[in-house]
């Protein structure tokens, strides 16, 4: 025997007079913050590159936001999912394929878009430099890559009956050549004996489209605290390295220095000595290493 509702409905006659027009659905749309680590020479031959970490944002060739920079991303075609969608834009955007990419956080406020109701299901991906291929999308007048600073300018604390309230100010700054985006960021943190909850606002914005300034707080905030706990920073590693490079990515994401004997007993169990050493013209030789997943 068939089930029925309350009203009397099996689940065949309910399907067959729901009318998904009578509820306001949002559209969707699949949004990235893809990081990458550059290295700038320095005049000192003798002096290692530095580096820098850095994200790809396009110029909006269309409105809304006509002229400003946006995440790369798009909406998410009616044939696919969202993890395809977001690997079908990063492929677009840098002509990569096989790259970390995760996804970050859901984004649903209404107002966010200022063309509908638009869910933005956010991701973060890491990208070798060497690896990619720069050109902007139908809907982008341009591309670049943007240095990143992310820095915190004041914390304050509430405590509640059980509890506390803390929320952490943050700058970002953004350049290229000729740019300079910048936005002040709020990051609450609510802790409770049974809950826990961060929200991310925008207390100022120059220069960036939509809400994608906390999109790139939380996206930073994510990549720093997996790089403290997992080996997530190796994705951002060429298939060789030196020991002192792979430390100068671990600093430019957690905008630190590092000890170096501290660091190398940290990273010891994630990587593995090759045979090959540098050949650079004014540095001593130093070994070579790969990433443990990547052993011959």
């Amino acid at each position: 025997m068939e089930l029925v509702d309350r009203d009397g409905l099996t689940e065949r006659e309910f399907l067959e007079q729901y009318r998904a027009g009578d509820y306001e659905r949002p559209s969707m749309a699949a949004d990235m913050v893809i990081f990458t680590v550059t290295k700038t020479e320095t005049d000192n031959y003798r002096k290692l590159p530095e580096k820098e970490l850095r994200i790809l944002l396009i110029r909006r060739g269309g409105h809304p936001f006509l002229g400003k920079w946006a995440l790369p991303g798009g909406f998410i075609r009616p044939d696919e999912n969202a993890d395809q969608a977001a690997a079908r834009e990063l492929s677009e955007e840098t002509g990569v394929d096989d790259v970390y990419l995760e996804q970050l956080h859901t984004f649903t406020d209404v107002g966010r878009d200022p063309r509908t109701w638009v869910v933005s299901c956010s991701y973060m991906a890491l990208i070798d430099s060497s690896r990619f291929q720069l050109k902007a999308g139908d809907d982008a007048e341009d591309a670049a890559w943007f240095k990143v600073s992310y820095r915190l300018l004041r914390e304050q604390r509430e405590l509640l009956d059980e509890g506390y309230v803390k929320t952490l100010t943050y700058e970002l700054k953004l350049s290229a050549e000729g740019e300079e985006l910048t936005a002040v960021i709020n990051r609450t943190v609510t802790a409770k004996p049974t809950s826990r909850s961060v929200v991310y606002s925008i207390m100022s914005n120059d220069g960036l489209a939509f809400d994608h300034g906390k999109v790139i707080a939380c996206a930073i905030e994510r990549l720093r605290n997996q790089t403290n706990d997992t080996d997530i920073a190796l994705h951002l590693m060429p298939k060789l390295f030196t020991l002192t490079e792979l430390q100068q990515v671990y600093e430019v994401i957690l905008d630190k220095e590092l000890l170096k004997a501290a660091f190398r007993r940290k990273v010891a169990n994630l990587v593995s000595e090759t045979d090959h050493y540098t050949e650079n013209g004014g540095h001593r030789p130093s070994r070579l290493y790969r990433r443990n997943w990547e052993q011959a």
